[in-house]
């Protein structure tokens, strides 16, 4: 998560391009981009657009942000011959050293000013977000749907993947969606249990299970209306095997939510060092940088999992107000919301994840 006002993030942006900064794990060559490098991943860009476009036809609806900001990071394409080549599917995503220091934590899920408070705060964007889209989405697949409803997501199924103590589950399970909260803590799990229960409506809704993403592929492959992974991505040992068991769990023409950080200088600045450093707004350790993944990145797994992006956009958190808003920028956090084709299943392997 990044965490300053809109000022000071210009500012540090014009510092970023004076004195590059040298992010651990990266050596000083790759952060300092010659011409013909950015003229590189230009072309690479461009080759990733026009191969969404002839791939994807009318129904492959365009990102509608626009996305700013160097990855330092970004995946190659691979040539033709070796896009056909997979690689082995890891028995598991989990990093337990992410699952160790977030089960520590499981006491301040529902502190709501403090190690969570930025997760508090982002329910005020990230749940509207997730519901306008699926109800937008079950309208024009002839669905009877109202925005203003009491439970406008009556009916609809959603694993909230890495749920934590049940922060984004219960306000999606108080809008009508029957929601599976999905954990590898157990500590995390009792918490969420214990806390959904002083809302017994809200509770009948919820179902909360200490387990990892492809435990619940082993049972439940393409049964659910939308999968959400919130602030959860840049956790994982493995994003590619981790977004396609995602992608797994969503029935035909359901949805994908996933809100993370790119990966870029200015999001090393401020979405790690200032904001566990300087601002303490959460632990030093909390995120590591090599972790986060580009938006380009991001899409380019979810196409090769018959995934078509509807909308892709910037966030950003001010900390002097303790709010979240949104934002066309997208070079520190973003949000994603892809569709799955409705005549083509998933890949049941794992996403061919490009070369560096």
């Amino acid at each position: 998560m990044s965490y300053l006002c809109r000022s000071c993030r210009e500012a540090a942006v014009r510092l970023s391009w004076k004195f590059p900064v040298c992010v651990p794990g990266v050596s000083q060559s790759k952060v300092l981009l010659n011409r013909s490098e950015c003229g590189q991943r230009r072309r690479l860009h461009n080759l990733r657009a026009c191969h969404r476009s002839q791939g994807s036809g009318n129904d492959r609806t365009q990102a509608l942000s626009l996305t700013r900001g160097i990855s330092v990071s970004s995946f190659a394409l691979r040539s033709a011959s070796d896009q056909s080549a997979q690689r082995p599917i890891a028995q598991t995503t989990i990093d337990e050293e992410e699952v160790n220091k977030f089960s520590e934590l499981a006491e301040l899920w529902w502190d709501e000013a403090g190690e969570f408070e930025a997760l508090h705060s982002m329910n005020e964007i990230r749940v509207p977000f997730i519901r306008d889209a699926l109800v937008s989405q079950r309208i024009q697949q002839g669905g009877n749907a109202d925005f203003k409803a009491a439970a406008p997501l009556a009916g609809l199924q959603i694993v909230d993947v890495g749920s934590g103590g049940g922060i984004l589950s219960e306000p999606l399970a108080r809008l009508g969606a029957f929601v599976i909260g999905v954990d590898a803590s157990e500590e995390n799990i009792k918490i969420a249990q214990a806390h959904v229960m002083h809302e017994p409506k809200v509770a009948r809704n919820v179902k909360y299970i200490q387990a990892t993403v492809e435990d619940l592929v082993a049972t439940e492959a393409g049964k659910f209306d939308a999968v959400v992974a919130s602030e959860v991505v840049e956790h994982v040992a493995d994003v590619a095997t981790f977004v396609g068991a995602c992608c797994q769990l969503v029935k035909p023409g359901g949805s994908i939510f996933m809100t993370t950080l790119n990966k870029t200088y200015l999001s090393y600045v401020l979405g790690v060092v200032g904001a566990e450093n300087f601002l303490r707004l959460v632990s030093p350790g909390t995120h590591d940088w090599n972790k986060f993944i580009s938006p380009q990145d991001l899409q380019y797994i979810l196409d090769q999992n018959n995934f078509s992006t509807r909308l892709l956009h910037g966030m950003m958190y001010n900390p002097f107000t303790k709010r979240w808003s949104w934002m066309t920028n997208t070079s520190i956090n973003y949000a994603i919301h892809a569709v799955r084709a409705s005549d083509v299943p998933p890949d049941t392997s794992t996403s061919t994840q490009p070369d560096h």
